[in-house]
């Protein structure tokens, strides 16, 4: 099954939505949070998503449209 490895950057509004919730019950993803920080007006989580191929492009394109940074990650290096 594809795995890709992401770092997502969330902006202030959407600290507190459940993003991860909806990676699972909307696109069927297996997350595994490798880290993670988490504050008041900012927050980043290195993650790792299982699932199908075209699952994982539109949960990449859903949270581009939440305004959620994402950048792949190689070998614990983010990837410009």
């Amino acid at each position: 099954m594809p795995r890709i490895r992401v770092r997502l950057t969330f902006p202030p509004e959407q600290i507190q939505q459940p993003i991860v919730y909806h990676l699972v019950k909307d696109f069927d993803l297996i997350p595994n949070i490798r880290r993670a920080e988490v504050k008041a007006d900012y927050g980043w989580m290195a993650l790792e998503l299982e699932g199908d191929e075209g699952a994982l492009e539109r949960a990449v394109a859903w949270l581009k449209g939440r305004g959620v940074q994402v950048d792949p990650i190689e070998r614990d290096v983010i990837v410009p």
